[in-house]
């Protein structure tokens, strides 16, 4: 039975809530057209990208999932939004970093195994992946984000996924290498919004909902992790039917994962405690 929608989760790694609207004009300016809605939402603790990560898509929090840490990962015990899209008869795709793959389908990663699968059997349908190997301060080691928007572009013109997400590490490592408040940040945020905007409408006319947002916050020394509004607080903007709270809400993190399953039609399990915001 096919799901009731399709849906699309842009994670733009370390984007602090503070620079989404001075430098993203086109996801703004689908706001004031009434294309898109914004809100602001709140990151788990620690704000830590793998942390993060393994809680946007269980719905639960990091001292539950056990990845405390970057350097603490394995398969994620608790249900997931690919693992509970698939068991109800949908397909899903993951262009992404390669933590997502070790904490959603197996551990550890593999590169040539799994660099890039399709397989009709697991919770991820189609992976796509990045390592980033030997990442540092002086070489960033990210790929092209316009590649990364093709290539989920791909999986959804060949494959037909019903939920894909997309996660870019760009702003990220610029911002643990610049900071936050400096003309090189500046010039990547423009380049990350502009080639967005190449394949957000294709994706709408494709009829995808899409919800673009950030993982954590970032300091403008470029840290975060910690219990603070800058390393925590990021955007959500979301491009879709369903209906929300009024824009002054402060959104959880932990929200996201039974807010996309609903949006699919797909039942929320039990673990997923906190209450969808679109409906």
């Amino acid at each position: 039975m096919p799901l009731s929608s399709k849906l699309l989760l842009i994670i733009l790694d370390g984007l602090p809530y503070r620079n989404w609207k001075p430098f993203m004009g086109n996801l703004e300016g689908w706001v004031q057209s009434g294309d898109a809605r914004v809100w602001k939402m709140r990151s788990v603790l620690p704000s830590t990208s793998a942390c993060c990560y393994a809680s946007i898509h269980t719905g639960v929090s990091p001292q539950v999932h056990g990845v405390l840490a970057n350097e603490i990962r394995h398969r994620v015990t608790q249900p997931d939004i690919f693992s509970e899209v698939t068991a109800s008869g949908g397909k899903t795709g993951a262009v992404t970093h390669s933590y997502w793959s070790e904490f959603f389908n197996r551990y550890p990663f593999e590169m040539v195994r799994d660099i890039e699968y399709d397989e009709p059997d697991s919770p991820i349908t189609h992976g796509r992946f990045h390592t980033m190997t030997a990442y540092g301060h002086d070489n960033q080691m990210t790929p092209s984000d316009v590649d990364l928007f093709a290539t989920l572009t791909m999986l959804c013109v060949r494959h037909g996924i019903d939920y894909g997400i997309l996660h870019t590490c760009t702003l990220d490592s610029m911002g643990h290498r610049f900071g936050h408040d400096c003309g090189q940040m500046d010039h990547a945020l423009a380049v990350m919004d502009a080639m967005l905007a190449a394949f957000l409408p294709k994706w709408l006319e494709m009829g995808y909902e899409v919800i673009v947002t950030a993982d954590h916050g970032q300091t403008n020394r470029g840290h975060h992790g910690g219990h603070d509004d800058e390393m925590q607080d990021v955007a959500l903007y979301y491009f879709g039917k369903g209906r929300g709270p009024k824009a002054d809400v402060l959104l959880d993190q932990l929200q996201l994962a039974p807010t996309i399953l609903k949006r699919l039609g797909v039942e929320v399990p039990s673990t997923m405690k906190a209450k969808p915001f679109l409906t």
